[in-house]
C-alpha cells in the first residue's frame, strides 16, 4: 500500500515537473521570444499561456512598458563654440522584441548604452548647429522634437526600440565659464566707475574755478 502511494506521488510530481517545463506564461506587461538550442524560433509572443518543448526550448521575457533613462550632465558647444552644460533624459520602450534581442542579446544595460551613445551624438549635432540664444530660448522645443524624430527612426530600425521623447531639463553655463563671465562683468563695472570719477572731479574743479572767477 505504501509503495503504491509512493508511486502515485512520484507520478504526480513528474506530471507537475513536465507541465512546468512545457507551459509558460507571458505577463500582460511583457512580450517574449522562444529560443531552441540558442536560436530564436518564435518572436513577439503576446501575453497569455503558451507551450514549449520541455528541456529544449528557452523563453526570454521583455518588459514593453515605457522606461525612463536619465543622462549625466554633459557639455556641448554651440555654433559660436560656446560651451553649455545640458541635463537631459529620454523615454523609450521595446516595440519589436525580436530585433531587440538580436541587437542587444536581451541585455537592458547594453540597450541603454547604445541609446545613450546615439542621443549624445544627436544632442552634440543639434547644439552645434544653433546659437546659444536659440538653444536656451528660441528653438529648444524644435531641437527636442527634431532629435526625437530622427533617433526614433534609427532606434526602431537598429534595435527594435521606440524613442517616445527626448527632453532637455536644464541648460547652464559651465562653472568656470560662469565665473569668467562674472569676473568680466565686474571688471567692466569697475572700469566704468574709474572713468566716471575723474569726470566728476574735473567737473567739481571747474565749478569751483567758476565760483572764484565770479567772486573776483
Amino acid at each position: 500500500m505504501g509503495g503504491r502511494l509512493g508511486l502515485t506521488i512520484g507520478a504526480i510530481l513528474a506530471v507537475i515537473l513536465l507541465a512546468m517545463q512545457t507551459l509558460y506564461i507571458v505577463p500582460e506587461t511583457h512580450r517574449a521570444v522562444l529560443l531552441r538550442f540558442g536560436e530564436m524560433v518564435k518572436t513577439d509572443i503576446e501575453a497569455g499561456l503558451h507551450f514549449k518543448l520541455p528541456f529544449i526550448d528557452e523563453v526570454k521575457l521583455f518588459d514593453v512598458r515605457v522606461l525612463v533613462m536619465d543622462f549625466p550632465t554633459k557639455s556641448y558647444l554651440t555654433v559660436e563654440q560656446k560651451p553649455l552644460d545640458v541635463d537631459s533624459y529620454a523615454t523609450w520602450r521595446i516595440v519589436n522584441v525580436g530585433d531587440y534581442y538580436r541587437s542587444t542579446s536581451g541585455d537592458e544595460i547594453r540597450a541603454r548604452g547604445l541609446l545613450e551613445s546615439r542621443i549624445d551624438n544627436g544632442l552634440r549635432d543639434q547644439f552645434g548647429r544653433r546659437t546659444m540664444h536659440e538653444v536656451v530660448a528660441g528653438e529648444r522645443e524644435e531641437l527636442m522634437e527634431e532629435l526625437t524624430a530622427n533617433l526614433d527612426r534609427i532606434a526602431r530600425e537598429e534595435f527594435g526600440i521606440e524613442i517616445n521623447d527626448i527632453r532637455v531639463r536644464a541648460i547652464d553655463l559651465p562653472t568656470k565659464v560662469s565665473d569668467s563671465v562674472y569676473e568680466r562683468m565686474e571688471s567692466e563695472r569697475l572700469k566704468s566707475r574709474r572713468n566716471i570719477v575723474p569726470k566728476v572731479k574735473n567737473w567739481q574743479k571747474g565749478f569751483a574755478l567758476t565760483l572764484i572767477d565770479s567772486g573776483s
